[in-house]
């Protein structure tokens, strides 16, 4: 992946703004990848969270993950382990991971007479190049194909169209964040100064409906991108590893 030269004021104001943005953000899922494995993991990618087993990693169900390539797509192995779920398999350049938990539990939340049923959907795509890809997730977030000196363009899409006016959340290891929107065709442009992982992550509700025999009223979707940058200014540290939480 190429970087994105910046000029030395906007250096210095992207790493001033770490005092201002920090790394608030949800719990999200997200690929990472090393020479070794591949591993999804649900916490907060900018705050050095990894939930656990047994702990908050146990409401997951099932996570259903595929390689993508040229040839099209093959089912992976999600092995549950203390911290994560094992891939049993990596991404070559060119290539992508996705998983997708559409089995995690819907909660419900009473307010006077009221329940509201809510169905939570978290998915994560990781990819190891910029090339254009097509969307494979419910609510989906992945690379144009288009980069330039103002940086990445991504799409997000929604069961299988582009989203436009989305939320985009970016985030480093290190806790620096950014959010976006993205346009009338689901598009926005995101500049990775440093190098290492990045994860992007989009989020979009919808209203009521049927998972099999169960009712919902609302559905909530969160989907992450992790791009790997490997050119550019000096990474930042990672931030503290923070304590997995216990099952409420």
């Amino acid at each position: 992946m190429t970087s994105n030269t910046l000029p030395a004021f906007r250096t210095i104001a992207l790493i001033s703004s770490l005092l201002l943005l920090g790394s608030a953000q949800a719990h999200h899922v997200w690929i990472e990848q090393d020479a070794k494995e591949a591993k999804l993991y649900f916490g907060e990618f900018g705050g050095n969270l990894r939930e656990a087993s047994p702990g908050l990693l146990d409401k997951f169900v099932k996570p259903v993950a595929h390689k993508l390539t040229a040839k099209g797509s093959e089912p992976l192995q999600a092995v549950k382990t203390a911290n994560g779920f094992a891939l049993s398999a990596l991404a070559a350049r060119g290539e992508a991971l996705v998983a997708e938990d559409a089995a995690y539990p819907i909660s419900e939340r009473k307010e006077g007479d009221k329940t509201t049923r809510s169905l939570y959907t978290p998915a994560a795509r990781l990819v190891t190049d910029y090339g254009r890809q097509e969307p494979r997730l419910t609510l989906d977030l992945l690379p144009t194909g288009k980069q330039d000196k103002d940086g990445v363009e991504v799409q997000a899409f929604y069961k299988g169209q582009p989203l436009p006016g989305a939320k985009v959340g970016l985030v480093t290891a290190a806790g620096w964040g950014q959010e976006h929107n993205t346009d009338e065709q689901g598009k926005l442009t995101v500049n990775l100064p440093w190098k290492g992982s990045y994860v992007l992550e989009v989020k979009h509700t919808d209203g009521a409906g049927e998972r099999g025999a169960e009712k919902y009223d609302r559905a909530s979707y969160v989907t992450s991108l992790t791009v790997m940058q490997s050119e550019g200014l000096a990474a930042l540290p990672a931030a503290p590893a923070a304590t997995p939480n216990k099952m409420n």
